[in-house]
């Protein structure tokens, strides 16, 4: 029986809500990456840092209110270079601007203006997205004095701002989210708990079209890219045996007869979006190529999100047993945070292996939705203790007392106690296997929090 028999796919497809997307544009030395840092809260925000693209792009999570969004940082912009880095740094900010909903164009408010910010704001001008023109390094300086050379760029009024200072962020964030018709309190939305949200990850030409196009039958393309900005993210209702799922696109698919573009080709923020629009992550690896920096990223940041996951490496049918080898042992060292994870061996283009991995698909779900009573996670937690006890920390031994769930997808497990900030990481590993085994929790991160009792008399204790 062939795969697409087992499906039955809805006519339309639906809407979900994703992050907006704002992209950080200029010439170098602006501040961009002060912005970006300062929009993000932190210089460790960067959630997508891809190989080839660390000089010029950025991928951060930044938040106002409830509204979260995405910042893009770029590196310096020059529309018309034509060779060498600067071409290169081009096509990085281009590609930015494309997966952007609103670009913030920044520019030197002491420097004044300049031939490149003239480029610029004609290339912004031709492209037509919604673009916001901030005059960075504005501190102390009077509006409407030094800022009226800039609204010779064509772009509506200057906003006056102070990167470093954190002078008028917030009202720029808003001016932004008015772009897009956003408030801060974003609508919540009802999930239907018994579909399961699907996301295929994974770098560009692995072979991502290949594997929904198989899912969905030959005959059953669907144009995933609709008009529209990048928070108009199409998912696609279907079933198979009775289980219904939403398909989160990340692979652009179009029609056949239709042309990739570049752009669309390689969008980071589409990935990003899909995974945390999702329940699980199929994160799709090539054998001919082993696993790689991007790989590494895009299988992080889902991490980091808490999505379930399950990995499927392609294109298995072409690779000899050495190649095959190579791979187990780039994905033993380059992905050890995944090892909560299933992993198959597939080739979507002949349909081989594909059976198990719904299976996985259908189990992590599961698992990261899994319930778990107080009174067996304490007993469980008891019982590990007494199996063996954490180790001293200082003049104190950690004292466990009971444990609750305090989330699911991912699930979350919440231990009370004293003295629990002494606990280790290997001990927090050891209740992490004992809670798995006990759960059955398979293809879902698992997360244990401590909370430590306030105790009046611990500085008179002495155990």
């Amino acid at each position: 029986m062939g795969v697409s028999s087992d499906f039955a796919l809805n006519d339309g497809s639906e809407n979900f809500y994703v992050k907006p997307v704002l992209a950080l544009v200029g010439r170098p030395n602006v501040g961009k990456s002060t912005l970006f840092n300062r929009l993000t809260k932190s210089r460790d925000a960067i959630v997508a840092d891809f190989a080839g693209l660390t000089r010029d792009r950025h991928y951060g999570n930044a938040k106002q209110g409830r509204q979260e969004f995405i910042v893009i940082d770029t590196g310096g912009f020059e529309p018309d270079a034509s060779s060498g880095i600067y071409k290169e740094m081009a096509k990085q900010t281009q590609q930015a601007v494309a997966e952007a909903d609103v670009v913030i164009f920044v520019v030197d408010a002491r420097g004044g203006l300049s031939a490149q910010d003239h480029d610029i704001a004609k290339y912004l001008r031709k492209i037509g997205k919604p673009c916001l023109l901030v005059a960075n390094k504005a501190e102390g300086m009077r509006e409407g004095i030094q800022l009226t050379d800039f609204y010779e760029l064509g772009l509506g009024e200057v906003i006056a701002i102070s990167a470093a200072h954190g002078q008028g962020i917030r009202g720029l964030v808003e001016l932004a989210f008015d772009q897009l018709n956003l408030s801060e309190e974003p609508e919540e939305t009802e999930d239907d708990p018994t579909v399961i949200k699907l996301a295929v990850a994974g770098r560009p030409n692995v072979g991502k079209s290949t594997l929904i196009n198989t899912w969905l039958g030959e005959e059953r393309l669907v144009a995933f890219d609709m008009p529209g900005t990048t928070r108009d993210a199409i998912s696609v209702p279907f079933e198979r045996q009775g289980q219904k799922f939403e398909l989160i696109d990340t692979a652009g698919l179009r029609r056949k007869g239709k042309v990739f573009e570049a752009i669309e080709k390689f969008s980071v923020v589409k990935t990003l979006q899909a995974i945390e629009s999702a329940n699980v992550v199929l994160l799709l690896l090539d054998a001919e190529q082993g696993v790689t920096d991007q790989d590494a990223h895009i299988a992080g940041y889902a991490l980091e999100s808490g999505r379930a996951m399950v990995l499927a490496v392609n294109k298995w049918d072409a690779v000899d047993e050495y190649q095959r080898q190579l791979v187990q042992r780039s994905i033993e060292n380059r992905l050890p945070f995944l090892g909560f994870a299933n992993m198959h061996f597939i080739s979507a283009k002949k349909r081989q292996g594909l059976g198990p991995v719904w299976a996985s698909i259908i189990q992590a779900h599961k698992s990261a939705m899994c319930k778990m009573s107080t009174p067996i996670l304490t007993r469980l937690l008891l019982e590990a203790v007494q199996f063996q006890s954490p180790q001293r920390g200082g003049m104190f031994r950690p004292k466990m007392r009971y444990a609750h769930q305090g989330g699911m997808n991912p699930p979350v497990i919440v231990i009370h106690g004293n003295s629990l900030e002494h606990v280790t990481d290997t001990y927090k590993r050891f209740l992490e296997g004992r809670f798995r085994k006990a759960f059955n929790l398979s293809g879902t991160p698992l997360r244990i929090e401590m909370k430590t009792s306030t105790n009046p008399f611990a500085e008179k204790e002495f155990n």
